[in-house]
């Protein structure tokens, strides 16, 4: 790995740190509001995800996305597109995740190209590895907590998963995904995540803002208390 390929890791190892994934029909507010509370509290990297029940559709949906959109570029918070590289490129969105079920991420690769971020998620050791030879630039590993937020969710996988896959010797970053919340992501972390991406941790809050400091705080503790004595499994 060069030099110049290295920083960009680390920088995305920190971008993931408190990573906030949301639509329309995850907000109690107006959309506009969370995410700018949310940007306040201390998010650092942000995902427009509109699926689901009462997710919005066409024009309603282009038209919330490239507001958010805005509100992140405004803050310089990187902007991700959930499954849809269409509307990606339409926004010049900073990247795109897949999950197994979606769009070949091969696929997502060679149409976004070499500099957008491409994430993938990741249930076990087998998708990590397949995920990074299809090009994923990070890892979102879970759920790792029961969620219901998703309504296709896998079982949870608890935290084994990542140490396992740090043991087994992956090394791009990894955001956990599922069921995380305050009480939990210094945990998240210890098990050698490098971030924690929510949805309701924040969106359902009520003081969105307070909610991602709480989060961010929670990983702050997590990188240190790893960095003095490695991963806590």
């Amino acid at each position: 790995m060069s030099a110049s390929q290295w920083q960009q890791e680390e920088q995305l190892r920190r971008l993931l740190s408190v990573y906030l994934i949301m639509g329309s029909n995850n907000c109690l507010k107006d959309p506009m509001v969370v995410l700018e509370e949310a940007i306040q509290g201390g998010i650092t990297m942000f995902q427009y995800r509109e699926k689901g029940s009462g997710a919005l559709a066409g024009d309603e949906r282009f038209s919330l996305a490239s507001r958010l959109r805005g509100k992140c570029r405004e803050h310089h918070i990187p902007f991700i597109v959930n499954d849809d590289v269409d509307l990606a490129l339409a926004l010049d969105a900073d990247g795109v995740h897949v999950g197994q079920e979606d769009e070949n991420a091969s696929a997502v690769r060679r149409r976004i190209g070499a500099d957008r971020i491409l994430g993938v998620s990741a249930y076990d050791l087998p998708e990590a590895e397949a995920a990074i030879r299809m090009g994923a630039d990070y890892l979102g590993v879970g759920p790792l907590y029961r969620t219901q937020t998703k309504e296709d969710a896998k079982a949870a996988s608890g935290l084994d998963v990542i140490a396992s896959m740090r043991m087994q010797h992956i090394r791009i970053p990894i955001v956990g995904i599922g069921g995380i919340r305050p009480d939990n992501a210094e945990q998240v972390i210890g098990a050698g995540a490098d971030g924690v991406s929510v949805i309701t941790a924040i969106t359902h809050a009520g003081d969105e803002r307070s909610a991602t400091k709480a989060l961010s705080d929670a990983v702050e503790r997590g990188l240190h208390n790893r960095a003095k004595g490695g991963y806590f499994l």
